[in-house]
């Protein structure tokens, strides 16, 4: 998939982001991004994306087999049925909103379905005259409500005017901060939030093309909202909540758009060096003047693209295998039997995205900077992929999100047979971190794996090389091991 992103190089303004989330970052979405599909739909969506997190909006068609739109009206059944598909999803639904109601005994439905859903907070705008009943029952409830604000004339569009409404309150009411909507009232993004410190529950992160009401939505770092400013200042404030992306665009390349937003977030998280100058460069960016220039690339005006790539052709002419033992149909990669399957370029620091679906005991797995396709075993770092979890009896360090047998994932998940799951995998250096359905399982630092057939553990593994002396460097492969194994959406960008 290629990024519609560009790479712009502005004297001393390069377009950066960073990690304000410290450690890996939850990625949520407000589904209202997705409003032309339904919310089976949207989940569906956010998986594919590898959004592990939903904020649900009042009026979404539901989809599925059920009538009817998103509500908290809905009947215990299509309750029911909405948990079963985020739980096959993989897609946790965290939040509700921007609802609104009239009394008390309204806004005690709205907490009676949070709370029967599980909801971490509810998104409002409500009129400040009730802010002292709802702070009341977000107590009581013990669900925090977290005011939203649209653009000017809105009620909360002024952060100085709603920390002042937020004085008197408990911090069970505090904010939910719409980035996009404080550019297009006028105010800095960053500056907002800077007012809002200690009241932030969770954010609709945009990223807007001009600061005037009609600025509309681009992905992120590419707009006006100087993104860098505020995942800085979000870090600096020691944030450890969900942030929510939220497109207003209905842009032709929507899915393609919001995809550059997850990237961008993922690739500031990758780059902590350079997080004390709060910035972190996006592949193929540059802040050195002389690389703009560098192999005649300024003898026009044109900007380049940095693209995501496909890890594949859909011909798999740019791969390694053997006859007949691999096929691409219809943007799904099928092992047919036969051994593995390897690109014939290597990487070296790159962030790798794919979908898999396994079988009833399907064991595979993703093989890293391979120096040596013949004897792969002891020349590969292999993020494990293997239908089931550690009930079945499967070794901690081989179950799925595993560094296969040299470090267990800090976060299991059963893997069922029949359902899609998505990895991100980043790989930095000595640093490979692997993502599970946007939560991460496992993070590991290579150059701590010292002598062959040893974990800093003291327990053994298998290979005849220590891992801090395995390539930098080399082939990405996909493993058959004898059960049938999927893979869809393989992209990778370079570091």
């Amino acid at each position: 998939m290629k990024s519609i992103l560009k790479n712009i190089m502005l004297c001393g303004a390069l377009i950066v982001t960073v990690n304000c989330f410290g450690a890996e970052p939850q990625i949520g979405m407000q589904a209202y991004t997705f409003r032309n599909l339904t919310f089976f739909e949207t989940v569906d969506k956010a998986r594919e994306l590898g959004i592990g997190y939903l904020e649900a909006y009042p009026g979404q068609k539901l989809g599925g087999d059920l009538e009817g739109k998103f509500g908290h009206d809905l009947s215990p059944d299509a309750r029911e049925k909405i948990r079963e598909k985020l739980r096959s999803a993989g897609v946790t639904l965290v939040s509700y909103g921007v609802v609104n109601a009239g009394g008390e005994q309204d806004w005690r439905k709205i907490f009676d379905f949070a709370k029967d859903m599980k909801l971490q907070w509810i998104t409002t705008e409500p009129p400040v005259d009730k802010l002292p009943m709802l702070d009341k029952l977000a107590v009581e409830y013990g669900i925090p409500l977290a005011l939203h604000n649209h653009a000017t004339p809105s009620t909360y569009a002024d952060p100085e005017k709603t920390r002042a409404a937020l004085e008197p309150l408990s911090l069970s009411v505090g904010v939910c901060a719409d980035t996009g909507h404080y550019g297009r009232s006028g105010f800095e993004p960053a500056k907002a939030l800077a007012l809002l410190k200690g009241r932030i529950i969770t954010l609709h992160l945009a990223d807007i093309n001009q600061f005037t009401k009609s600025g509309r939505d681009v992905p992120f770092g590419s707009g006006v909202g100087n993104m860098a400013a505020v995942l800085a200042e979000l870090r600096r404030q020691g944030f450890k909540g969900i942030p929510l992306i939220e497109y207003e665009h209905m842009s032709p390349k929507l899915t393609e758009e919001v995809a550059a937003c997850v990237a961008f977030l993922r690739q500031a998280d990758a780059h902590p060096e350079q997080l004390a100058k709060s910035i972190v460069i996006p592949p193929g960016n540059t802040d050195k003047v002389s690389d703009v220039w560098a192999n005649g690339r300024g003898k026009d005006s044109q900007k380049w693209e940095f693209v995501t790539e496909d890890l594949f052709k859909p011909d798999l002419s740019n791969a390694d295998f053997a006859p007949g033992s691999w096929v691409f149909e219809k943007g799904i990669l099928s092992a047919k039997g036969g051994g593995e399957l390897w690109t014939q370029e290597s990487y070296g620091d790159f962030i790798l995205n794919l979908d898999f679906r396994c079988e009833e005991k399907t064991n595979s797995g993703v093989f890293l900077r391979c120096s040596d396709t013949k004897d792969w075993l002891h020349n590969t770092i292999e993020v494990q992929i293997l239908q089931g979890d550690s009930k079945d009896g499967t070794p901690s360090r081989e179950v799925c999100g595993s560094i296969f047998d040299v470090l267990a994932p800090q976060n299991k998940k059963e893997i069922k047979p029949g359902q899609w799951y998505h990895y991100t995998i980043i790989a930095k250096g000595s640093e490979i971190r692997v993502m599970l359905d946007g939560q991460e399982t496992t993070k590991i630092n290579l150059d701590e794996w010292t002598e062959p057939h040893k974990n800093p553990d003291g327990s053994k593994n298998k290979f005849n090389k220590a891992y801090k002396d395995m390539a930098r460097k080399g082939r990405i492969g996909l493993q058959y091991h004898g059960n049938p194994i999927e893979f869809r959406n393989l992209t990778i960008e370079k570091l």
